[in-house]
């Protein structure tokens, strides 16, 4: 009898053990975030079975067999996916286990509601709500050529690197330039009408330069205009970034009243290079803040000088940036600081026409050349103090 009920014991050992890893393989699966939409895997329904039976060799335990539902055939980062499901089957360590992928998509009315879901968690533009989290800087110029582009392409790559959740709108739908400087090539994938940035060197990106036919000219104005720049920001999923940039045409003309308009809480960076022509033009761009919701956050001098054998070269004078600060805060009747003074380097443009943001290595970590340095301290600048924990995250504390 004794025999009996050892036998019994020992079955439902057995049979409670596989059980018991089912459920904490689930657990841990759900701190696997789906890279695009920014949630777990669980949560969004994507884990539809996990299947543990005994191994059939001594190298394992258990042979682990998850079934996961990609949220469309081809997903573009299904490999980090199951990069991460594979990490997180194997590290289990309550026993030895063999993982394997079964990958398959979503059906279409599966899809459907998922969509449906996010867009009403979202309801519309996610960052003209009261009390969002998101950093909102919109970079500005008075006039084109002084590398408003390549200040947002670097401030981008150097707030992911240091950690931020990061996005980018290239807002200059006549002149876009951001595909190109982050080496981007491929098109956002689209979710039955909801769009996935592209992620590029850690930062997400949307641009009118991703699409079909973005290479002949675009005529846009008013309402069509604004609602390209409402398209990029309700019907983008975005998840819940710490900082947006947004690349903004020169001048002071459409899209610069749209991205006022559609983001009051944004904030105005400046860019202007030293010389006294390129300075009064760039005064106009920021008095744009005297009929609009949106403060000055500061200016920032590019180009202030070329190094030549240990020598700062003013090739185009100097001054600029503060002349600009210091009208504006006149104007404006507040504090507008002169951010920051780049220089002048070959650096910024060999490495925009291969793709890859000059802070960077091409492993994607910051560099620690000199101009590096000079964006960290911007990021620094702008983040310190925005939310809890950001000051230490800034300072690499965290």
């Amino acid at each position: 009898m004794e025999q009996v009920e050892h036998r019994k014991e020992g079955t439902r050992n057995l049979e409670e053990l596989p059980r018991r890893i089912k459920g904490e393989v689930y657990e841990r699966l759900s701190r696997v975030i789906d890279p695009e939409l920014g949630r777990s895997i669980t949560d969004l329904g994507m884990i539809t079975d996990i299947i543990v039976e005994p191994a059939r060799d001594v190298q394992a335990d258990y042979e682990v067999t998850v079934r996961v539902e990609l949220t469309i055939k081809g997903c573009p980062l299904s490999t980090t996916i199951t990069n991460q499901i594979n990490g997180t089957v194997t590290s289990y360590p309550r026993a030895r286990l063999r993982p394997h992928i079964d990958v398959s998509s979503m059906s279409r009315e599966k899809l459907d509601n998922l969509v449906a879901d996010l867009k009403a968690a979202r309801r519309s533009n996610p960052f003209s709500k009261p009390g969002v989290g998101t950093r909102i800087f919109a970079i500005a110029s008075g006039k084109g050529g002084v590398g408003k582009s390549s200040v947002t392409v670097n401030l981008a790559a150097t707030l992911a690197a240091l950690g931020y959740d990061t996005a980018a709108i290239d807002a200059d739908i006549y002149g876009f330039s951001l595909p190109g400087l982050f080496g981007v090539h491929s098109r956002p994938t689209n979710l039955h009408g909801m769009l996935m940035p592209v992620t590029a060197w850690g930062v997400k990106l949307i641009s009118i330069g991703m699409f079909a036919g973005s290479d002949r000219a675009i005529l846009w104005r008013g309402p069509r205009l604004q609602r390209s720049l409402e398209q990029f920001l309700s019907d983008v999923w975005w998840g819940d970034p710490d900082v947006l940039l947004l690349d903004l045409a020169p001048g002071t003309g459409d899209m610069a009243l749209s991205v006022a308009q559609a983001l009051p809480n944004s904030q105005l960076i400046v860019v202007t290079t030293p010389q006294p022509s390129a300075s009064q033009v760039a005064v106009r761009s920021g008095l744009v803040a005297l009929q609009l919701p949106t403060k000055v956050q500061g200016v920032i001098e590019n180009m202030s000088w070329y190094e030549h054998n240990g020598e700062r070269l003013r090739i185009f004078g100097q001054g600029g940036g503060q002349r600009v600060a210091d009208q504006l805060t006149r104007d404006l009747g507040y504090q507008v600081p002169l951010l920051e003074q780049l220089p002048l380097q070959t650096d910024l443009r060999e490495s925009g026409e291969s793709g890859r943001p000059a802070v960077l290595r091409p492993d994607g970590s910051l560099d620690d050349s000199p101009l590096t340095q000079r964006f960290v301290d911007l990021a620094k600048t702008l983040m310190v103090g925005s939310e809890p924990g950001d000051a230490r995250r800034a300072a690499g504390e965290d």
